[in-house]
């Protein structure tokens, strides 16, 4: 189930301090509890986009975009997202979710979110998001950026985050089934070679 009860205490506790602007980092501190825990009593992979979501809620309740939503009738959509995962968070462990929108461009929202325990980063992740107008779709990132009185900022990509971009550009949708593993093909070293083949290219 979805950690509603946790996302709306974060809103609490954030939406009335200070505002943040674009590009600057916020920090939500919290706790690996059971519920957030895998079967080797540490923080479950899927927890921490869970938790990244959290984060960026906070950050929002901080810009004002919040608020903005609720006024508008708007939403957010994610539209990908690439993890790192480099060290554990065990059960119990208290760690903070650092979260900074990085740049925009016409439509897209680009964030920067990071997991840190005892001051070393545990996973980081690049997440892309759109504000939504229901039916009417995605909503231009200029008109947000005006309605939050930043029309001018755009913030920088880093190298890095460009390369993620443009390899999410390259790759097919709908998604390209592989042969190895369809039902159609044969079981065996075979289609292995076929998917082995197919990578290398």
């Amino acid at each position: 189930m979805y950690p509603y009860i946790r996302t709306a205490l974060a809103l609490v506790v954030h939406r009335p301090r200070p505002g943040i602007t674009p590009g600057e980092p916020m920090v939500l501190r919290t706790r690996c509890w059971p519920w957030d825990a895998d079967p080797f009593l540490e923080l479950n992979n899927g927890r921490h986009l869970t938790l990244f979501d959290i984060g960026r809620f906070a950050l929002g309740a901080r810009m004002g975009l919040f608020r903005l939503l609720r006024k508008r009738g708007w939403g957010l959509v994610v539209g990908s997202s690439a993890t790192q995962y480099r060290k554990r968070i065990r059960l119990f462990e208290r760690f903070e979710i650092v979260t900074r929108l990085v740049a925009r461009d016409e439509k897209w929202l680009y964030f920067e979110q990071i997991t840190r325990k005892a001051g070393t980063a545990c996973s980081a992740a690049f997440v892309r998001t759109a504000v939504v107008a229901g039916p009417k779709g995605t909503v231009p990132t200029q008109e947000v950026a005006d309605a939050l009185g930043y029309p001018d900022w755009y913030g920088t990509l880093p190298d890095w985050a460009r390369d993620l971009e443009a390899a999410d550009r390259r790759r097919p949708w709908p998604p390209e089934l592989t042969p190895y593993g369809s039902p159609d093909t044969p079981s065996g070293s075979s289609g292995q070679a076929q998917v082995s083949s197919s990578a290398s290219q």
